[in-house]
């Protein structure tokens, strides 16, 4: 069985390791998008979270036809290719059985692999719009629906999605991008230390997958419980009217279009303090999530060429003032 670098020995990348948990908490956040160099570790977290999951009922993972399954599997984690078609990823036509035998059966794509774990695209810029327009709206109604050669079929298919990509390489739609839950920016570590560390750290993977993993097993098993805790507690988790006030607020300063932003800074807030163990979410949460949730929102101001993330960190010291 082929060892996943631990998620817990991934070095530095801190607001992406907490939005990728965020996530895992609290599916309907939306997913989440990583701007960024290449080789920062990017495919490595999102493979390491879900090979850190406990496995899950086979009745909730891939594609589900209606015919009981029992047991667990391992949490999905499927790799969107570039030069994907429509029809690999929303299924299509078993050509085989229709031209064999005369039968009309469906061939699950993969959307219906990701069912019940992550769907992880690299260089999500590159991709079509229309293949990238298609995914959100799955991932956000968890159901995927295929009307094509005579066939109709309806199947499950909720998934975190996670996309990455170099802004430097073409840049997404303002209204595809504003479809993820959650952006970050992950950039090259320039503290000598940090890369030293992240040598001899994947040096030590490399010699020895199995042992490395076991020295990070006890870390790995705080993180699962932490996330565990957080999906039990998070229908519990209260947040006030004043607390919504300063999320609404923050939006409004910072110009923020719609109210998808508010939503997510909301669900946002309340599974990072169900992460916490906090009973409610606190206008802390919301600064803390408010980078991630936000960045991605704002419209392009040719009076302001102050950064985005800049512009929303200001807004809070306004805000407090």
């Amino acid at each position: 069985m082929r060892v996943s670098f631990p998620f817990s020995a991934i070095v530095g990348q801190d607001d992406m390791k907490l939005a990728l948990l965020i996530a895992a908490v609290d599916s309907r956040i939306g997913g989440v998008m990583v701007f960024g160099d290449r080789g920062t570790g990017k495919s490595t977290a999102v493979r390491a979270l879900a090979a850190l999951l406990p496995p899950i009922p086979a009745a909730q993972a891939g594609y589900q036809d209606g015919s009981p399954r029992k047991g667990n599997v391992p949490v999905p984690f499927v790799d969107l290719p570039l030069g994907a078609t429509e029809d690999r990823v929303v299924g299509a036509l078993d050509l085989e059985r229709a031209l064999g035998a005369g039968i009309k059966a469906f061939e699950p794509g993969l959307l219906a692999r990701a069912n019940g774990g992550f769907l992880y695209i690299d260089e999500v810029n590159l991709l079509e719009d229309h293949i990238v327009d298609l995914l959100l709206d799955v991932a956000a109604s968890g159901e995927n629906v295929v009307e094509r050669e005579g066939l109709s079929v309806r199947h499950p298919a909720r998934f975190v999605l996670v996309g990455s990509g170099n802004p430097e390489e073409g840049e997404l739609r303002p209204q595809l991008l504003d479809r993820f839950g959650l952006s970050v920016e992950v950039r090259t570590p320039q503290e000598l230390g940090q890369r030293v560390e992240i040598l001899k750290r994947c040096d030590a993977f490399e010699r020895a997958p199995e042992a490395f993993a076991e020295t990070w097993r006890r870390a790995e098993r705080k993180t699962l419980k932490r996330i565990a805790a957080g999906r039990a507690a998070l229908a519990g988790v209260g947040i006030s009217d004043a607390v919504l006030g300063f999320a609404s607020r923050l939006c409004m300063a910072v110009g923020a279009d719609g109210l998808r932003g508010e939503l997510t800074l909301m669900r946002s807030a309340r599974a990072l303090a169900a992460l916490d163990g906090a009973e409610a979410a606190t206008v802390d949460h919301i600064r803390r999530v408010a980078p991630m949730a936000l960045r991605h929102r704002l419209r392009r101001n040719v009076l302001d060429e102050t950064g985005s993330t800049a512009r929303i960190e200001r807004a809070l010291e306004e805000l407090a003032a």
